[in-house]
């Protein structure tokens, strides 16, 4: 049921008086509605939405945009169409701020995260740590011959027996990307895409999506891939799939799923509003619940799943505002130069 006018500015008021940055000042009114652009799934952000519009009064209009997330916010710069960027790894929001794309805004929670998980400057937050984690299939490997690292990947001994994502999937940009940067980080770039090409080479086929890539290595397609963690815990649980998860010695790449208010939204407060609530320890223990998606905020790991509290990885050390600058031209390289390359000779 559809709030009173008179509680969304009792609202607006209330969020006010906490938040910092462009504050909604006591008396202003949240606008009728906002607009989110997102790389999220639909039934993710119908559960926001939802939450949202119940408790503001606000209708939520979103665009699940996926991998063209960026471009679309790029291609509106002058006339911004969407109040709020929600979803994708934190190298694509350190390069659209550097771009002016965003307003800084500091919801209340933000004083709660780890440094990791937030701009300083208060351009963007994160909502959601996503750890991508290598893994297989226990029907087909064991224990002892599966990789130790993510170098291992390499060895010929894999030749056919990995399933990955493509570049298109925010994801698998990033660990690709932070992969590389490793080698980088010795000064030895060079290095780095002779792994990647060794590591295509041992690619049995790249998937366009995350279902159809864990459809593959449930059907014995092949043994090792990486994921998100939540997607191997999801398809655990939820498909009862054999999957294992590996520790890797070098660390797991944890990509920080943000949210932004966009620069030049036509809805600024309700803008603010979603921020404010989208990240919220309620709302991160709720999305961790009903999608296993790890919160930032540490008070919603008390009223999340149990594997949450208990499940441990070693972070990659891995520079996310270095990797924006790059992250872009390495991919459209690994496109073009790594990916599928001598597919012909398998």
């Amino acid at each position: 049921m559809m709030r009173t006018r008179g509680l969304v500015i009792a609202v607006a008021a209330l969020l006010g008086m906490a938040w910092g940055g462009s504050p909604v000042m006591a008396g202003d009114l949240l606008e009728k509605k906002v607009v989110v652009y997102s790389t999220h799934g639909e039934s993710l952000l119908e559960v926001v939405a939802d939450a949202f519009e119940e408790e503001t009064g606000v209708k939520v209009d979103f665009i699940n945009l996926k991998g063209q997330l960026a471009d679309r916010v790029r291609a509106e710069k002058a006339n911004p169409q969407a109040d709020v960027m929600y979803g994708a790894a934190s190298s694509v929001f350190f390069e659209l701020k550097s771009e002016g794309l965003f307003t800084p805004f500091f919801p209340t929670w933000a004083e709660k995260l780890n440094p990791l998980f937030r701009d300083e400057a208060g351009y963007w937050f994160g909502t959601i740590q996503t750890p991508v984690v290598m893994f297989y299939n226990s029907e087909m490997m064991n224990p002892e011959d599966a990789p130790a690292d993510w170098s291992d990947l390499a060895d010929t001994k894999y030749k056919g027996q990995l399933v990955f994502r493509n570049a298109l999937s925010s994801s698998a940009r990033a660990t690709y990307s932070a992969l590389l940067q490793q080698y980088e980080k010795r000064g030895e770039l060079a290095q780095g895409w002779d792994f990647l090409k060794k590591m295509d080479a041992n690619t049995k086929r790249y998937y366009g999506s995350g279902s159809l890539q864990f459809q593959a290595v449930g059907r014995k397609e092949a043994p090792l891939s990486f994921a998100v963690l939540n997607g191997v815990i999801d398809n655990r649980i939820k498909n009862h799939l054999p999957l294992e998860i590996i520790d890797a010695n070098s660390g797991s790449p944890v990509i920080t799923d943000g949210i932004a208010l966009i620069k030049g939204g036509k809805h600024p407060n309700a803008g603010k509003a979603f921020v404010e609530f989208a990240g919220s320890a309620k709302i991160q223990a709720l999305l961790a619940r009903k999608f296993n998606r790890l919160p930032t905020h540490p008070d919603a790991i008390a009223n999340a799943p149990a594997w949450m509290a208990s499940t441990r990885f070693k972070a990659m050390d891995v520079d996310w505002g270095a990797l924006s600058a790059k992250q872009s031209q390495w991919m459209q390289t690994w496109d073009a130069e790594v990916k599928d390359v001598g597919k012909d000779r398998r």
